[in-house]
């Protein structure tokens, strides 16, 4: 998939900008999708190996043919390298280590979905940003709202099968926390690169973490089947190239208000995915703790939204 032009004349940038915001969310939730889809034919790691290493070599040749700016410092390369590794790396490894344990994948958008509120939390202390009480109200549904959706799943199961389901929620929790570190990294030290080089070196990075992790962890066994292999195909094009791209040209548009409140709605589209393809069930406790959690986010948000 090319890289997204920006339109140039007026009315096709006004269409752009109610369109692109829809269509990146709605990319955005089949990547949970896709995760739940390769994962009967390949391990997590060895599964996330293929895409980053495939995803890296096409970015690679993309920004040499574009004229992209490179790092003039091995230290900057080396800041790209290790926010890949947070943002990509440590977050979807453990995604979609998740949801190869069978963790459902409406209820893995939600958890990754509180991101805004440990933005909010961490912006104070890092940043100086004052946390009103509204935001506070929003942090506190939020967690709320978590701790429903897993003591609703946990409560009534048998020990083993209940650390089993803590185990899913605790990958998913360290993905939370690694995108929301790595979010912050590059904001700190990324901020000025060139988008096309440093996304290399951010896959150069995620590419090596996750093969350390299959080398450690698994066997490195893939069934190439149609599924898989269709799988793959759409999480490095459609996701690691298309959806990026397409961020990147509303971020230079100006709609990225647009995509931060569109971004609460990546739950329960993600969870409608996962019942029509999978027959993913919620209970309506758990129902009950999305919507409250996504309220939450969106409170806490409202500001920050505001602001952008």
């Amino acid at each position: 998939m090319p890289a997204p032009q920006a339109p140039n004349s007026a009315p096709d940038k006004a269409a752009f900008l109610t369109l692109a915001p829809a269509l990146f969310v709605v990319l955005w939730a089949t990547g949970y999708i896709g995760a739940r889809l390769g994962a009967p034919y390949a391990e997590p790691y060895t599964f996330l190996t293929y895409r980053f290493s495939i995803a890296f070599l096409l970015m690679l040749a993309f920004a040499q043919f574009s004229g992209a700016k490179w790092p003039g410092t091995l230290k900057l390369a080396g800041h790209s390298f290790i926010a890949g590794v947070l943002i990509h790396g440590v977050y979807l490894g453990g995604v979609f280590h998740a949801i190869d344990l069978g963790m459902p994948t409406g209820l893995t958008a939600i958890i990754i979905g509180l991101q805004p509120l440990l933005t909010a939390i961490a912006s104070a202390p890092l940043f100086g940003e004052r946390v009103t009480s509204k935001q506070w109200l929003g942090i506190g549904l939020g967690f709320v709202g978590l701790i429903i959706i897993v003591n609703g799943k946990t409560a009534v199961l048998e020990p083993q099968a209940r650390a089993l389901e803590l185990l899913q929620y605790g990958l998913c929790i360290i993905s939370l926390l690694a995108i929301t570190a790595g979010s912050f990294y590059q904001k700190k030290f990324c901020a000025t690169q060139d988008l096309r080089s440093g996304n290399v070196f951010q896959l150069l990075g995620a590419t090596v973490f996750v093969l350390i992790m299959a080398l450690i962890l698994e066997d490195g066994q893939v069934e190439w089947t149609g599924e898989f292999v269709f799988a793959l195909g759409w999480l490095i094009v459609v996701m690691s190239l298309g959806a990026f791209s397409l961020l990147m040209v509303m971020i230079r548009l100006g709609a990225i208000t647009k995509v931060a409140s569109l971004l609460f709605m990546v739950p329960p589209i993600t969870a409608i995915m996962g019942y029509v393809m999978f027959g993913e069930v919620l209970s309506g406790f758990q129902i009950f703790g999305m919507v409250l959690s996504a309220g939450g986010v969106g409170l806490a948000s409202s500001n920050l939204l505001k602001k952008n």
